[in-house]
């Protein structure tokens, strides 16, 4: 959590939860290829080893605030798993909570896809995607 993160009530903006939903994402699964220099190699590998020309590319958020998250000088605890996986997309979920006391604040997924970028058209996800995939479903 960032200081310019809270909003004028003193706990962190809806706007701000969505950015640390991001930042968890990429730090479980890797930056999409391309985006900035090498860096740590994530836990699992899905969005940088993805061929040339296919994004991976947010379809849609569900959140729901349980709790007000309030500021605090220590970052707040995301836990980040699997969910559904289909033939074309998957859910990823997460698990927001207050650092210091344990609390669930907001609970929440994205629905992803990947698409090719020339033609716009939603790629199936190999079985080797799938694979990768397994061991982080709950």
């Amino acid at each position: 959590m960032r200081w310019g993160d809270m909003d004028a009530y003193g706990h962190i903006n809806n706007v701000q939860i969505v950015r640390m939903l991001e930042e968890a994402r990429i730090g479980a699964f890797g930056p999409p290829r391309g985006a900035g220099l090498p860096g740590v190699e994530p836990q699992v590998s899905l969005f940088n080893d993805v061929p040339d020309g296919i994004m991976a590319l947010v379809v849609d958020h569900k959140i729901r605030y349980v709790r007000t998250l309030e500021y605090r000088n220590v970052p707040a605890v995301v836990q980040v798993w699997i969910g559904a996986v289909k033939g074309a997309s998957f859910d990823i979920h997460y698990l927001v909570q207050d650092p210091v006391t344990g609390e669930d604040c907001v609970r929440a997924s994205s629905h992803l896809a990947f698409v090719d970028e020339a033609t716009g058209r939603v790629q199936r996800l190999t079985p080797e995607q799938k694979e990768r995939l397994a061991p982080y479903r709950h």
